[in-house]
């Protein structure tokens, strides 16, 4: 069993009053940590919010309804929850008339759960994301040298749960996951018209990982107008299969505004849309797999270590670059991404004038365990 950081996070908030929400794609383990979370506890009622009959119970909601199903459980569990209509109201239902009771959803979508439950639980959530399983949870589990010997395979098949523990079959593993679990929650969604669009969409930003993306540019390549491309990029970032960077911009001058960079939250679901499992050193686009790996990485950090930090990439008219800024404490930390172990690291003029005093540094697979574990040692 590799123990999930997010187990300890969540431990500190349990029956304090609050209602636990889950967020996270699906095959990620939510149900897998909730076991383990509450493996000791028999007072416990679990609820699929697949399953039609779950969601017929929540159908018109009323305090009297839900408290009779509820009975004298202590704590209630629901799987998958933002499948259930009218969640949020039956939430706060149950929150308000039985404070006592712990409400723990787990939820693999956020564009419906978003607005049915963000102003009916306002000031009576936690809200926890679960990712992928990261280099951290990994290193915890079989130490740091078994795993920085797996940085290829991790490059090319990622950190599915199901793909680490299954050696040898994560080719099926990743296409079943592609080809089915991803997109369950975005083509159950009525909008969706066109899912092989959708498709040759995830292609074409997979193609562009580390380059900044234009929507024009996309809609012209799946078929689409801009205004639907950025629709369903929205959707797949609220069913956390990507996310966006943003460029940072003080106003300085010819800083670029309004752009953005897309990423994959998992290397190996990238590689399996594209149906390139090759070996690293056959690949040409080993730089953007290390990009995406080091960034998707550092949003695993920065979120089970409960850092306050902003996050984006700089560019400017004349291209000058670099991949990844952090702001954080009122202060700029530059870090660039090199596959190249001898690789070196100098900020342009028009970085250092604009950001002085900001903290540059050179990630690559000479140090980028203190990156992912403890980026305190990167800046002594």
């Amino acid at each position: 069993m590799v123990h999930r950081e997010l187990e300890e996070n969540i431990k500190k908030r349990l029956y304090k009053g609050k209602v636990i929400l889950i967020l996270g794609p699906r095959q990620t383990g939510k149900t897998t940590l909730l076991k383990q979370l509450f493996s000791k506890a028999d007072d416990i009622l679990w609820l699929n919010g697949d399953e039609a009959d779950i969601q017929n119970v929540f159908e018109n909601p009323t305090s009297t309804k839900l408290l009779t199903y509820i009975g004298n459980k202590s704590t209630v569990i629901i799987d998958e929850a933002q499948r259930i209509k009218n969640i949020g109201i039956a939430l706060k239902l149950l929150h308000d008339n039985k404070p006592d009771l712990q409400i723990v959803a787990t939820c693999s979508s956020a564009f419906e759960l978003a607005n049915e439950v963000n102003e009916p639980l306002t000031g009576r959530k936690w809200e926890f994301h679960i990712f992928p399983i990261s280099f951290a949870e990994m290193v915890n589990y079989h130490g740091i040298i078994n795993e920085k010997r797996l940085l290829h395979h991790r490059l090319i098949y990622g950190y599915y749960p199901e793909v680490v523990t299954s050696l040898s079959d994560e080719k099926s593993i990743l296409h079943a996951l592609t080809d089915s679990y991803l997109y369950k929650d975005i083509l159950l969604w009525e909008r969706i018209k066109k899912p092989d669009k959708l498709l040759k969409l995830l292609q074409a930003l997979a193609l562009q990982i580390g380059n900044q993306v234009s929507y024009n540019e996309l809609g012209k390549i799946v078929d689409l107008d801009n205004q639907t491309v950025e629709n369903y990029i929205v959707l797949l970032e609220q069913c956390f299969i990507i996310f966006r960077l943003k460029s940072l911009t003080r106003n300085y001058r010819n800083e670029l505004k309004n752009s953005r960079k897309i990423y994959f939250y998992d290397n190996g679901i990238r590689n399996s849309l594209l149906a390139n499992f090759n070996q690293v050193e056959l690949r040409t686009d080993i730089g953007a797999l290390w990009e995406n790996y080091l960034i998707a990485e550092r949003q695993k950090f920065i979120n089970y270590q409960n850092l306050f930090t902003n996050i984006y990439f700089w560019r400017t008219k004349e291209q000058k670059e670099i991949d990844c800024i952090e702001e954080r404490d009122g202060s700029f930390y530059a870090y660039e991404f090199k596959w190249n172990p001898n690789s070196k690291f100098l900020p342009s003029k028009t970085w250092t004038d604009n950001y002085p005093g900001s903290i540059p540094q050179v990630i690559t697979p000479a140090n980028y365990e203190d990156f992912l574990l403890d980026d305190t040692k990167l800046i002594k």
